[in-house]
């Protein structure tokens, strides 16, 4: 199939057997749904929780659809607030808040043993699952997951530092502007489907922290764990840090931060690997 302008780069991956339509889910006692994509599989299930200013449904179709993942089962979400999915102004948007409707979303599509991925924000949602329930989470994997509260210079950091009038009424787009201006027009794209307050409000919970820190759950967990870094992120100390607490680790070549983006395949090699 020909690209055509401005169509991802994924829609070439995709077969007849994931060509199926977006599904949704209704989440209990608040009345928002969330949008997600099930593709088949009869190996294990994968569930793919993004980041911040980030979607499922928009980085990780290219992933999945890659020949190491296709036998697996593979949910990619759009949590509230991001993507397709809803974005009520009262939801607290909070990363336990977004880890315990997952939690009930799981249960509702019938995953009874599955492998949790989560990236940057989305790793911190993904431990936070594990902390609250690891009953069917039979391993964790991680890409460059948010393990402590956030650093002077990250993004997370940067929206924290508005107040929630300043950033829904300024700093949003101001944001997408500057993150198009300065060569991440595509994560600036997928930024402008979020809800500001719903970034704003991850945000400032991701520079608070919690306690016990998203690291120290890690450390904890009883199941298989493996964080993912990507080559261009490198050095970092967790390299050497994490295998010392029970956590395998890989490296994704030619990517960054953004390694779904950067080289699908390369992560899709690396998820497909690191499971057992």
């Amino acid at each position: 199939m020909k690209k055509v302008g401005f169509l991802p780069m994924w829609i070439d991956s995709y077969d007849a057997m994931d060509c199926e339509k977006m599904r949704e889910y209704s989440i209990k006692g608040i009345g928002s749904n969330i949008l997600y994509h099930d593709f088949p599989g009869k190996e294990k299930p994968i569930l793919f929780i993004h980041g911040l200013g980030c979607a499922g449904t928009f980085d990780y179709p290219d992933v999945a659809t890659q020949k190491p993942l296709q036998n697996h089962r593979r949910i990619l979400v759009d949590l509230l607030g991001a993507g397709y999915s809803d974005k009520p102004d009262g939801f607290c948007y909070t990363i336990k808040d977004h880890a315990k409707y997952l939690l009930e979303f799981v249960e509702s599509i019938g995953l009874e043993s599955f492998v949790l991925f989560g990236h940057s924000m989305g790793g911190a949602v993904a431990l936070s699952m594990a902390q609250m329930d690891t009953n069917g989470i039979s391993q964790i994997i991680l890409s460059e997951s948010t393990l402590n509260k956030s650093r002077e210079g990250s993004i997370s950091k940067y929206i924290a530092g508005f107040t929630e009038k300043e950033f829904v009424e300024q700093g949003f787009q101001r944001l997408i502007k500057e993150s198009e201006e300065t060569g991440y027009g595509i994560w600036a794209a997928s930024l402008r489907m979020w809800s500001a307050k719903a970034a704003y409000r991850a945000s400032r919970n991701l520079s608070v922290g919690e306690n016990p820190s998203w690291r120290d759950i890690l450390y904890s967990l009883n199941i298989p764990k493996t964080f993912i870094f990507g080559e261009k992120s490198l050095p970092n100390p967790d390299l050497e840090i994490l295998p010392e607490h029970g956590v395998k680790v890989d490296i994704v070549e030619h990517a960054g931060h953004s390694m779904a983006w950067e080289n699908p395949k390369g992560l899709a090699e690396a998820i497909g690997k690191a499971i057992v």
